[in-house]
């Protein structure tokens, strides 16, 4: 099991998520996506991670889904990752923007068929009045792009959380679960603390 000694927390958290790869059952990427709207009504929802480093930590959508319209429109997100098997969560805060063009389209590229289909035929968050509805779209555009590439529609792309907040929670007995909290300092490195529980 790792420890929690590192001075930087990205490197700490890809141990964890490595550990959770091979201990949790089911998608061990998935995290709780907190938004606000402009008036500062929250949202969450479950998404996978597709990528972390440095810059922060990167999923993707239908930018005019209601997580889309809510991250333009605030700018700030908090994620969540709890790992049952490993009796152990990660909470994550920070400002949001939007990947590079050419990020999305590199990620898109590697998106099964089915799925680079759906980004077209799916007007996420919006009513739908029967799933006949979606599936008539959805063979629609297959038929548009037969069997050649299928484009990155304009509206699906990528969004990272640059984070300003991470915790590392992990349940020991009791109660008294250790919280090694870290925030970006005012020189722009990472200060490492402890919560109580």
């Amino acid at each position: 099991m790792s420890k929690t000694t590192t001075d930087n927390p990205i490197a700490l958290f890809k141990v964890w998520l490595a550990e959770a790869v091979d201990s949790e059952p089911n998608d061990p990427t998935a995290m709780t996506l907190a938004t606000a709207d402009k008036n500062g009504v929250p949202s969450a929802r479950m998404i996978l991670l597709k990528d972390v480093d440095e810059k922060g930590f990167s999923f993707y959508t239908n930018s005019e889904s209601q997580k889309g319209s809510e991250l333009d429109a605030n700018g700030a997100a908090a994620l969540v990752f709890h790992w049952k098997s490993l009796r152990r969560q990660v909470t994550i805060a920070g400002n949001v923007v939007r990947v590079k063009d050419s990020e999305a389209d590199d990620y898109f590229a590697t998106r099964p068929r089915g799925s680079q289909i759906g980004a077209w035929a799916s007007d996420q968050s919006r009513p739908l009045e029967a799933r006949f509805e979606l599936e008539k779209r959805v063979a629609r555009y297959a038929a548009k792009f037969g069997t050649g590439i299928v484009p990155r529609p304009s509206h699906w792309t990528g969004y990272r959380v640059m984070p300003r907040k991470i915790e590392f929670w992990r349940d020991k007995p009791f109660r008294l679960h250790e919280r090694i909290a870290y925030e970006v300092s005012e020189t722009g490195g990472w200060k490492k603390g402890h919560l109580y529980p």
